[in-house]
């Protein structure tokens, strides 16, 4: 596909592993596993944002934890999976914290760039041919379908493969104390169902793209997902989101200094006439990504 050898690619692979510039994740995907997705905006004492946002990095059910350039801001990526635990979180857990002095919630409604709907603006290198065989068959079933029910067996594969996405066939059977042949089909039949996904994760400052920012629009409900299928033709967005909340979209957007992303803000997202109030954040630190 990339014409050079698969030496030379596994060879180039394991450095940037080894390196911390690249990972590759199995990670479930939490619509068709029963989970809810919820993005939280913290106002904090600014002393203590630091100690909240570790104690949030610290939780199984987060995955993205930020520092952001707004003095005692955090910013959470959640996940849960019952409504007994939204309640948890959102009513008890937060509130009684008294470092949190304000805390907004969002729903995450439809993922539309990163996480299992991918992030189309990074092929923008590869040919038609190319993109199609990295993206493979379309998942099985209903467009909704009932939840996947995980046991104790999917469990270890799910945590093996988020450590560690090219995990052996051999590895992924120990973990979960069955067969080799076992862990291939499983693997395989929850890929086929869209309950497993594949990540490629690059750490964007490594490569030269130092500036991470969470925007908030807001776009009348009728020309939402316009301006969703619009961003996911820019190559800086990371990451966008359709949400509940007074802004109805969310997006992040790696660029490799200042200049570049005044170049977006003022060019490609100023294009999108829909779109009738912008809020930005810089990140200044992330703590926790997946």
């Amino acid at each position: 596909m990339l014409g050079v050898s698969h030496r030379t690619v596994a060879r180039r692979y394991r450095a940037l592993c080894a390196a911390g510039v690249l990972r590759v994740r199995g990670l479930r995907h939490a619509r068709r596993t029963g989970q809810a997705e919820w993005s939280l905006r913290l106002r904090c004492r600014p002393a203590a944002a630091v100690e909240v946002a570790h104690a949030l990095a610290r939780r199984p059910d987060t995955s993205w934890v930020a520092l952001t350039a707004t003095a005692g801001e955090v910013l959470c990526a959640a996940r849960t999976a019952a409504a007994v635990e939204h309640h948890a979180l959102l009513t008890r857990t937060l509130p009684r914290t008294p470092e949190v002095r304000e805390a907004a919630a969002r729903l995450v409604l439809r993922t539309h760039v990163g996480d299992a709907a991918g992030r189309q603006g990074r092929l923008a290198a590869l040919g038609a041919e190319q993109v199609a065989a990295l993206r493979g068959p379309a998942p099985e079933g209903s467009a909704d379908p009932e939840p996947y029910r995980a046991d104790a067996a999917d469990q270890a594969l799910f945590a093996a493969l988020a450590a560690d996405g090219r995990a052996t066939a051999r590895e992924l059977a120990a973990r979960a104390g069955r067969s080799e042949s076992w862990a291939r089909e499983r693997v395989e039949r929850l890929r086929r169902q869209g309950v497993l996904y594949f990540e490629a994760d690059v750490d964007a400052a490594r490569v030269g793209h130092h500036h991470t920012t969470v925007l908030w629009l807001t776009t009348p409900p009728a020309h939402a997902e316009a301006v969703a299928r619009a961003l996911t033709t820019h190559p800086p967005v990371v990451f966008a989101a359709a949400t509940t909340g007074s802004s109805n979209l969310m997006a992040a957007v790696v660029t490799r200094d200042t200049d570049a992303l005044h170049g977006y803000l003022t060019g490609p997202l100023s294009e999108l006439a829909a779109v009738t109030h912008v809020e930005s954040a810089p990140v200044l630190r992330v703590v926790k990504r997946r």
